[in-house]
């Protein structure tokens, strides 16, 4: 299965030879991609107002990139606000929900943040479609008179819907797609898909602080033709005398962005135009088979989510025979202490286990190499 050894004299497991060159597993901020350094990026911009004719050019050409890297069709607006997927989320419930009946669908940690907002905050009553951790709930059952909130990839339980193919073309209400760890990652029917929101820290192996907004025509239609009953913040406002606020979507930020964390997105996005789109997606793919891999020579470890169709290829979740969130933490706490994996640890609201972030910018070299370690980690722990 693997080299790993025990010791005749102690019965300590023999450390494996060689550690994955860049250990870094992290779900989020996830791998900067190979060949990163700070000192190649951009910094003309740095210093200089994000209202100039140089920061303005950088936002929108990181639309741009944007736009060709994920095929969005031209009926879509791409923004970038403040908060993270967080915030972009948030701002797309605050400015958009209440108009129509609400669906929460849960099957992870942030779908069940989405819920908490609509119950306790928005207070508009959801029908609220709840499954385990692992699992998804009956999509074929949703009512799509309603609008819809979800998320396209559990970032905390490897759990992920198949393909949009559940969302129906004539839908009345509109679809809200969480699809932080989704975009980049997989092909995605944008003609489904009314609002999704991403951050740059996750296929991309950017900084965090920022989101980004995507809105089909039929949301649009909603921001120009609905007010909410509620007041709405500065940082969430999209709409001006009744129009969409159209400069928000040409580089024209609400409020001022971290231009280095621009540059660094930038940098990673012409990484990715590099291997363009499909490339990417084959950069995941190759590292979740990977990971597969080393899963099925193993009867100790195994996946949370059991059906593949529906097993993240980006924030892949493992369980781990016997364990519990103290032998989790000491698990993942020797493979930092050695170099050889940092930020394996499952989220913590998710049940025991590991997670492995095999997003694009991970290389599959290195998820091969941290099989043997996994062997070391586990035999370690189980012996201490």
């Amino acid at each position: 299965m693997t080299d790993t050894t025990y010791a005749p004299a102690t019965g300590a497991p023999t450390l494996p030879t060689t550690k994955p060159a860049r250990p870094y597993f992290s779900s989020g901020p996830c791998a900067k991609p190979p060949g990163w350094s700070a000192d190649k990026l951009a910094t003309d911009s740095l210093g200089r107002s994000h209202r100039s004719k140089i920061g303005k050019t950088r936002l929108q050409y990181s639309i741009d990139l944007m736009r060709e890297l994920l095929k969005l069709p031209d009926t879509h607006r791409i923004g970038i606000v403040p908060g993270s997927d967080t915030g972009a989320y948030e701002m797309a419930m605050w400015t958009m929900l209440g108009a129509k009946p609400v669906t929460a669908i849960a099957w992870e940690s942030f779908g069940e943040g989405w819920v908490t907002d609509a119950v306790k905050q928005l207070k508009i009553d959801p029908t609220v479609v709840r499954a385990d951790y692992g699992q998804l709930p009956d999509l074929d059952a949703i009512d799509w008179s309603n609008d819809v909130l979800f998320t396209w990839n559990g970032t905390t339980s490897g759990i992920r819907v198949p393909n949009a193919d559940w969302i129906p073309d004539d839908r009345e209400g509109l679809s809200f797609a969480d699809a932080t760890s989704g975009v980049f990652a997989y092909d995605i029917d944008w003609t489904k898909i009314d609002v999704a929101t991403f951050s740059w820290q996750k296929v991309l192996g950017g900084e965090g602080a920022h989101g980004v907004l995507i809105l089909g025509p039929r949301a649009v239609e909603r921001l120009e033709s609905y007010t909410p009953a509620w007041p709405l913040p500065k940082v969430f406002r999209l709409v001006s005398k009744g129009k969409l606020t159209e400069g928000v979507f040409k580089g024209e930020t609400i409020n001022t962005p971290s231009m280095l964390a621009v540059e660094d997105a930038i940098w990673s996005l012409e990484w990715a135009k590099s291997l363009g789109p499909d490339g990417l997606i084959a950069r995941s793919d190759a590292n979740a088979a990977a990971l597969d891999t080393i899963v099925e020579e193993r009867d100790w470890l195994g996946h949370l989510a059991a059906d593949p169709a529906t097993r993240s290829k980006t924030s892949v979740c493992l369980t781990v025979e016997g364990a519990d969130e103290a032998f989790v933490k000491t698990f993942a706490g020797l493979l930092e202490k050695q170099g050889a994996a940092f930020d394996v640890a499952g989220y913590r609201d998710a049940p025991p286990g590991l997670r492995i972030w095999c997003g694009a910018t991970v290389d599959t070299a290195d998820i091969v190499a941290l099989g043997p370690w996994l062997d070391w980690a586990y035999a370690t722990a189980k012996a201490g």
